[in-house]
Parts: structure tokens; C-alpha cells; sequence
């Protein structure tokens, strides 16, 4: 059974995705960028990790920035319960994590390489492979028209 609401209901609430790896530094940044972007504000988006960094890697900054997206202002956050909770989708970023589980959510696993310690040549194939598993995860979904 889906729980997330029907696209052809007029005015029903934005579907609301979590992208969560280690240390919300890559990946996970990266990810919610893109459904920020691509979902044109009709999706609900946050990121976070289980051991935050300092700062978002700078590569996969430089990286988003080829394509006019800019991160430099992103700050990791920490994994709650509740970001879990209040999610439709946790997407996963192939790195383990513990996630709190939580009945009728809708959990998915993206196995990808980690950006960390990489180089921006390396770091572009990882954007362009998230970018295109975004672009599939929102079609995915039931978006508020509009």
C-alpha cells in the first residue's frame, strides 16, 4: 500500500524525501541538491549522516557547481529519529548506516562510490549517477501540481 499522496488530488501536501550517509558530506548533499532543483519546490527535502564532517567535500561542491548548483552554504546535520519519521522516502547511500526504522516508509539503498578523500574528476561520474537516480525517484513520486 502507498502512503504517499495522490497526484491527482488537488492541493495534497509535498512528498517528503531524506537522503542519509555517513557523514552528510557528499553523497547525501549532493542527492538533496538535485531533488531540490529537479523537483522545482514540490518535493520536501533534507539530507543527513550518522557522523556529520565539518563541512560538505569541497570536490563534490566544485562538482555541483559545474552544473550551476551551488552547496558551499550546506552545513552536514545529524540523523534523527524524527528526520526518519517525518520522511516518505529514506534513500540510503550504500554505506550502512543504521537507519532507524520506521513501518510505511518507503526505504531505498543507493550503492555508490564515496566522494571523500576523491578528486573532482572522480567525484563527477558519482554526481552524474546521482543525478540520474534523482531524476527516477521523482518520477516515482506523486508531486503537487503546480
Amino acid at each position: 500500500m502507498d502512503s504517499l499522496p495522490d497526484r491527482r488530488t488537488p492541493g495534497h501536501r509535498k512528498p517528503s524525501v531524506l537522503f542519509v550517509c555517513v557523514h552528510n558530506a557528499g553523497r547525501s548533499q549532493m542527492a538533496a541538491a538535485f531533488v531540490a532543483v529537479l523537483g522545482e519546490g514540490r518535493i520536501e527535502v533534507r539530507s543527513a549522516g550518522s557522523q556529520p564532517a565539518d563541512q560538505v567535500n569541497p570536490p563534490a561542491v566544485a562538482a555541483m557547481a559545474e552544473l550551476g548548483i551551488d552547496l558551499s552554504a550546506q552545513t552536514p546535520k545529524i540523523l534523527t529519529a524524527e528526520a526518519v519519521q517525518s520522511s516518505d522516502v529514506v534513500v540510503t547511500m550504500g554505506c550502512g548506516d543504521a537507519c532507524p526504522y520506521f513501518p510505511g516508509k518507503r526505504y531505498e539503498d543507493w550503492v555508490l562510490d564515496d566522494p571523500a578523500g576523491q578528486g573532482l574528476e572522480a567525484v563527477r561520474p558519482i554526481r552524474d549517477e546521482i543525478r540520474t537516480r534523482v531524476e527516477a525517484l521523482i518520477s516515482s513520486l506523486r508531486l503537487p501540481e503546480g
